[in-house]
This record gives structure tokens, C-alpha cells and sequence, in this order.
């Protein structure tokens, strides 16, 4: 039987909820895999050719300028060949009601997110290329220097991106706050505070996470979700939330993040110091940074190699916390209603086809999920919460 046939005969959703999402799967699909495997053609092109060595070289002699040239070519250019999948992804999305930011508002975000990736790409690679023309343990230096990177940027997100891209505002006292307060409170994870985001500014998505380390730490829940689930529904994503910070999530991939990092540019600086890989690109020695372009088609294409294992670890972490939510909650009946809630709601495919998840899921299918809740034991108490 294959994985859509299965979908077929999930009792949880109706033919016309599978039949949804899976037209959304579908017309998104194309769109998506073109945007990441155009953007690949072009820096391989631009990598492995001297095309890329040329662009670079327009910007003067000086290796200064040619890192701001050439860096800006590549964000620029980047965004330009992924711009109109995005957007048709966009009229896709709008198609299936997913979106109420219009094309203004839409424009704006890329822009946010231009400004925001053009800083952090041109410190990066003047950082890199000061350091390759000043000595032969360049390598060394970068990824320590990527291994902090990605410490301070995964401590600074949650007080310095998130609010550029979202409003915030603190969630009313009342019922629910107190409930998921309270949630916290038993898990033993101090929260700040309860933040409610603006994301029917955007989307009709669901969501909510828990941000933050330390003093900073916050609930956040969609006013979508607020909205649109019951408040115990609410409760039992949150805990799911709470699951990541319980079992260190954030902290671990923090870390493992910036380990991985680090070994990523010692690989990187293996391969671009390969000469043969210099000639195809046109550049005589790393430290000119006309192989800037080089730099960029080894990196992308060795996250796209290692993405499947990426995710595959993402569906192992997500399933821990599903568990947790389910411990915490002690309310599987419940956390089986919030699984169906968000998948029609987001109009997500309750089953893909297998080769897909395995490729680009992230987290377990919906029917994976409900499976587990349903298996899950039911004779602890119910921990107490909202029953709206």
C-alpha cells in the first residue's frame, strides 16, 4: 500500500480535508523543488566556472572591494532566481486561503529579510577572506568564528529578528495564561512571559513555540491559534513546545549547531584550497575571493546533501516531544483533536508519500502523530488545564 492510498482510509479527516491538502502538496511541490534546484544550477554554474572569478573581478583589485562586490552579487543574485517561485508559491498559498498579507506587505518581508541577510553574509565572508590573506590557519580562526557566530545568533533571535518580522504583545490575564503558566510551572521551566504574535497579519496558519534562553525565555502563540483552537488544544501545542525546552532542545541544537558549523568550514576549506577546483573557478589561490563564488556552491550543495539527515534527526526530536506533551497533559483524546486542528487548518497532507517525508520532513506526519497519541497510555490522571 502506498502512503497516499493509506491516507485514503485515515478515519481522522474527511476525503475532501485529504484531498486538500494533498492538491497543496502537489501544486506547491513543483514550485518549491524548481526554486531550490534553480538557485543550486546557479551557483554551480557560477562556482565551477569563470563566470563567477569574472563578477567578482569587476569590482576592482583591491580584496576589499571585491568581497562587497561579490557578496552582494551573490545575495542579490540568490534572491533574484528564487523571487518568482516564491511568489508563485505565494499565489499558490493564497489560492488555498493560507495567506492574508497582500503583495505589499509581501514585498516589504523580502526586503526585511535583504537587509537583515546582506549584513550577516558580508561579515561573514570579510571575516573569512581578511583572515585567509593574513594566515595559513585561516580555517582554524573561521570556525571558531562560526562556531560563535551561531551561539550569539541563536541567543540574539528570539530580542533582535523576531521583532522585526512580527508584532508581539502580552497575552491578557485570564484562564489560559494562567493555564499555560501553569504548564510551565510543572514542567519546572521558567517563562517570562506569555507574548501573543500578530500572524494573521501574514498567514491562517497555526502555530505557537517557546523562545528565548534564560531570562529571556517566552511562551508565544499565534492569535491564529488562539482564534481557532479550544483552549485545551492550545495547552497541548504548548506543551509540545515546552517538550523542546524540557529536553534541551534548543540548548543541544544550539551547540550542535555551532560544532557543526565549525566542521563545516574546516570541510569547506579542505575542498575550496583544492586546486583543481580553483582552476575550474578561475581564481589562482583561495584568498582571492573571485572563488567567492566557489565558496558559496560547495557550502549550499553539501547542506543539500546533508539535509535528509537533518531532518530525519527533526522528526526524531519532534517525536520526543510529542511524547512529552502527551506526559505532561495526560490527555491523548485532546492531543488527537490539536493534531487534526492543525493539519486541516494548515492544510497540511495528513500522509505523504514516503519518500518525500524522508527527503524533506521535518516532523512526523499528522498520521503518524495521532497513531502515537493513540497508543499512548491512558491511565495516569489528567494533569489539571482548560477543558473549553
Amino acid at each position: 500500500m502506498t502512503s497516499e492510498e493509506g491516507a485514503s482510509d485515515n478515519a481522522d479527516f474527511t476525503p475532501e480535508e485529504i484531498a486538500r491538502g494533498r492538491a497543496l502538496r502537489r501544486a506547491q511541490l513543483p514550485w518549491s523543488l524548481g526554486s531550490r534546484a534553480t538557485g543550486l544550477a546557479l551557483l554551480l554554474v557560477l562556482g565551477l566556472t569563470p563566470a563567477g572569478a569574472g563578477l567578482v573581478g569587476v569590482f576592482g583589485h583591491t580584496w576589499a572591494l571585491r568581497v562587497l562586490g561579490g557578496g552582494l552579487g551573490l545575495v542579490v543574485l540568490q534572491q533574484a532566481v528564487s523571487l518568482p517561485f516564491a511568489a508563485r508559491l505565494r499565489v499558490v498559498r493564497v489560492r488555498f486561503g493560507l495567506v492574508t498579507q497582500g503583495w505589499g506587505g509581501w514585498a516589504v518581508d523580502v526586503l526585511r529579510g535583504l537587509l537583515i541577510s546582506v549584513p550577516l553574509a558580508l561579515g561573514a565572508l570579510y571575516a573569512v577572506y581578511g583572515l585567509a590573506g593574513a594566515t595559513r590557519w585561516w580555517w582554524a580562526w573561521a570556525a571558531l568564528g562560526a562556531a560563535c557566530a551561531a551561539l550569539v545568533l541563536s541567543w540574539l533571535a528570539p530580542v533582535l529578528l523576531e521583532p522585526i518580522f512580527n508584532r508581539f504583545t502580552p497575552m491578557s490575564p485570564g484562564p489560559l495564561r494562567d493555564a499555560l503558566l501553569a504548564l510551565a510551572d510543572r514542567d519546572r521551566i521558567p517563562v517570562r512571559e506569555v507574548l501573543v504574535a500578530d500572524a494573521s497579519r501574514r498567514t491562517t496558519a497555526l502555530n505557537a513555540y517557546v523562545s528565548g534562553f534564560g531570562r529571556t525565555r517566552r511562551i508565544v502563540a499565534y492569535d491564529t491559534l488562539l482564534t481557532t483552537a479550544t483552549a485545551r488544544e492550545v495547552e497541548l501545542v504548548v506543551a509540545h513546545e515546552l517538550g523542546h525546552v524540557k529536553h534541551r532542545d534548543v540548548a543541544r541544537g544550539t551547540l550542535l549547531g555551532a560544532a557543526g558549523a565549525a566542521v563545516g568550514v574546516c570541510l569547506l576549506a579542505a575542498l575550496v584550497s583544492r586546486q583543481p577546483l580553483l582552476d575550474l573557478a578561475g581564481a589562482d589561490r583561495f584568498a582571492d575571493p573571485r572563488s567567492l563564488w566557489l565558496l558559496a556552491a560547495v557550502a549550499t550543495l553539501g547542506s543539500a546533501l546533508t539535509g535528509p539527515l537533518a531532518c530525519a534527526v527533526s522528526r526524531r526530536v519532534e517525536r520526543r516531544a510529542d511524547h512529552h506533551a502527551l506526559e505532561l497533559t495526560a490527555d491523548p483524546a485532546q492531543f488527537v483533536a490539536m493534531q487534526r486542528r492543525l493539519t486541516v487548518a494548515n492544510v497540511a497532507d495528513p500522509d505523504p508519500p514516503r519518500a518525500l517525508h524522508l527527503l524533506f520532513g521535518t516532523h512526523p506526519t499528522a498520521a503518524q502523530r495521532i497513531a502515537a497519541a493513540r497508543s499512548f497510555p491512558t491511565g495516569s490522571p489528567a494533569s489539571p488545564g482548560l477543558r473549553t
